[in-house]
């Protein structure tokens, strides 16, 4: 949530250079906040490891957004860019560690 949220503020901020004022920049960032806080909380914790594996791919596009929010938003884009990538990174680093756990538990002891 924490890295939509970031990625998505961040393409608000760089939209204000190609015509989006400030207050529906912040109007998209906190909206996006409020809706993946109304998401994650919905979802029941049986089925949270599974979602994470697939909650990688959608990392992958935050990724891809905010390396381009980065290159357009000079130095505070750049800024907030380089948070959400690197939120991004740890967000699929820890989806893959959790779901490389929730396999390793599914095999067969030799």
């Amino acid at each position: 949530m924490m890295t939509a949220a970031i990625s998505t503020g961040m393409l608000a901020a760089s939209g204000a250079a190609v015509g989006l004022s400030i207050q529906i920049a912040i109007t998209i960032f906190v909206l996006s906040m409020l809706l993946g806080l109304e998401i994650i909380t919905k979802v029941p914790t049986t089925l949270h490891t599974p979602l994470m594996s697939g909650s990688n791919a959608i990392s992958g596009i935050t990724i891809i957004g905010a390396l381009l929010a980065a290159g357009v938003g000079g130095w505070l884009g750049g800024t907030f860019g380089a948070l959400a990538v690197a939120a991004a990174m740890i967000n699929v680093v820890g989806g893959y560690l959790v779901t490389d756990r929730m396999l390793r538990m599914f095999k067969r002891k030799r």
